[in-house]
């Protein structure tokens, strides 16, 4: 959710997102939540992070709760490491409503975090 946020921001800007234990296909209800928001995620796909461990990043955001700490160390050049931890609402367990109401509640903070971080950091940061 947060790639497709990011890059709804601003085309321009490249966005990666990967998993240090990515699952094995994208989970439908988070691009029910998106399609929502006016964000098509469906052809997005997980990845594992061992791809852009070497490369040169001027972000790496971690966002799932456990992923600071998780996450491998990058050994390409990372100008700002962050964690912004949000619950993985795919481990929610209850009736159908309830988690299709805790994708929507993380998908708006998630919205709300990335915007704020994308006017406050990085958009100033591309525009130097």
């Amino acid at each position: 959710m947060a790639h497709g946020f990011l890059q709804s921001f601003d085309k321009n800007i490249g966005v990666h997102s990967a998993g240090t234990f990515p699952a094995s296909g994208i989970n439908s209800t988070a691009v029910k939540v998106m399609a929502e928001a006016g964000i098509d995620i469906s052809y997005h796909y997980p990845k594992n992070v061992d791809r852009f461990i070497n490369d040169k990043w001027d972000f790496v955001i971690t966002v799932c709760d456990d992923a600071n700490e998780t996450c491998p160390i990058f050994t390409g050049k990372v100008k700002h490491r962050l964690h912004m931890g949000y619950e993985d609402p795919s481990l929610k367990t209850g009736t159908e409503d309830y988690i299709l109401s805790e994708f929507r509640r993380i998908r708006d903070k998630i919205k709300d975090d990335f915007y704020k971080l994308y006017i406050e950091r990085i958009k100033p940061e591309i525009n130097g």
